[in-house]
């Protein structure tokens, strides 16, 4: 007898309704018991709290936004002077370094808001006009080191911050392809990053799209715990996750944990699917079917339940990634605009006058509030959080991340 190869199922990054929907129906038809399977054990039945959300319970965006008062924009700049005296490497900017006498108690209490509240919060709103971009780079840090102290590395190379911009045209001849959206115009399905919090900042928007959306992962949980449990054992599993050539060719770790009384949710579709012409890899295991219908089912539940975010040019946009999926429409940009800007007097260039939507990413984590990190996830976050404040490197133009092997996002 014949025994046929297991085959990657009929799944491409961009969810397909339709093709959803058909498998579900399919693989219900052939197993009517899957709805009625116990939860795996330690899973819980429903989990409650402010983490537990849905988009249409926020109906103001001041209910998340901080709006920040001239007097603390004053210690801001009285902080970048301050750090700037201290003529040290970027990598040794934080709450010490950067102080802020008044703004880092409400930042305190915002950092507990990611960890035991909402999940997220916008600060409103940085004048980007007025800085160079070392300037915002400082800057940026500085503020978050309030809210995370420890800054997670972004590649290989010691990067902590990242740029989040088209660059399908400036690196276009990049070996292998652009395998990210996120550094396209297109649409990013619903995910999450590495480590504890993310934390973006908008130099720049775009001229249409782009609206940034969350959603609670808790209350995704929630309903596939009450409608489809056999999806929570199969999110629980060990998974395949393509390294894209890295070495060892995939790894393998759950999607789903719960861990000390939190839903975490840890993935990025791409991994799974391939994305754009990093396709996935030929020679590794296939997701399988009950995978296929998993990644679905976590996004459109992600989508009918998100909060559309208005991030603004100067917003930093601060989000718990363990308790919060998050994702972003296509846009479409302005024509690059280049010149001088009168504000920066020694020629160099000024991300105020970017017409093309650009964001910097850094991941971060609060020692004191954090939630404890699943065991299978320990060697990442041990990974992302261990690079020394002299090995810190903040590019201040956009690059391709160049890949170390462990840091799958």
């Amino acid at each position: 007898m014949t025994i046929q190869a297991a085959t990657q199922p009929d799944i491409e990054y961009h969810p397909d309704e339709t093709k959803f929907r058909a498998r579900t129906a399919r693989r219900l038809a052939e197993d009517p018991s899957l709805p009625s399977t116990a939860l795996p054990t330690g899973y819980p039945q429903r989990v409650k709290g402010p983490i537990v959300w849905e988009g249409k319970d926020w109906q103001n965006e001041d209910q998340w936004v901080y709006k920040l008062t001239p007097s603390e924009l004053q210690e801001i700049d009285d902080a970048l002077a301050h750090f700037k005296g201290l003529n040290i490497e970027m990598g040794h900017v934080g709450r010490d370094t950067f102080p802020l006498p008044t703004l880092s108690k409400e930042l305190r209490g915002l950092a507990q808001e990611l960890y035991s509240g909402r999940g997220f919060f916008v600060l409103r709103t940085i004048p980007i006009d007025q800085y160079s971009p070392a300037d915002l780079a400082i800057i940026y840090a500085g503020i978050s080191s309030h809210v995370g102290s420890a800054r997670g590395k972004q590649d290989g190379t010691g990067a902590v911050l990242a740029h989040i911009k088209d660059l399908t045209v400036s690196h276009a001849h990049e070996k292998g392809g652009i395998g990210n959206s996120a550094y396209t115009t297109d649409r990013q399905v619903f995910h999450t990053d590495v480590g504890d919090l993310i934390a973006l900042m908008a130099l720049a928007i775009a001229e249409e799209g782009g609206t940034s959306r969350i959603s609670s992962g808790a209350r995704v949980y929630n309903e596939l715990a009450a409608t489809r449990p056999d999806l929570i054992h199969t999110l629980s599993e060990p998974w395949p996750l393509d390294s894209f050539g890295g070495d060892p060719g995939y790894t393998t770790r759950p999607v789903l944990y719960y861990e000390d009384g939190h839903v975490i949710i840890q993935y990025s579709r791409r991994h799974f699917t391939g994305y754009g012409q990093q396709k996935r890899s030929q020679n590794i295991p296939p997701i399988t079917e009950a995978q296929a219908e998993a990644l679905d089912a976590v996004h459109f539940l992600a989508e009918k339940y998100s909060l559309g975010l208005n991030f603004q040019k100067g917003d930093i946009q601060y989000i718990n990634s363990m308790g919060l999926l998050h994702a972003r429409d296509s846009f479409k940009d302005s024509p690059e605009k280049t010149r001088v800007s009168p504000t920066i007097h020694c020629h160099e260039m000024n991300y105020s006058l970017l017409s093309r939507r650009h964001l910097i990413r850094l991941w971060l984590r609060n020692g004191e509030f954090a939630w404890r990190t699943p065991k299978p996830l320990e060697p990442i976050w041990t990974r992302l959080y261990s690079l020394s404040p002299e090995s810190q490197r903040f590019p201040l133009e956009p690059e391709i991340r160049r890949k170390e092997s462990g840091l799958t996002k």
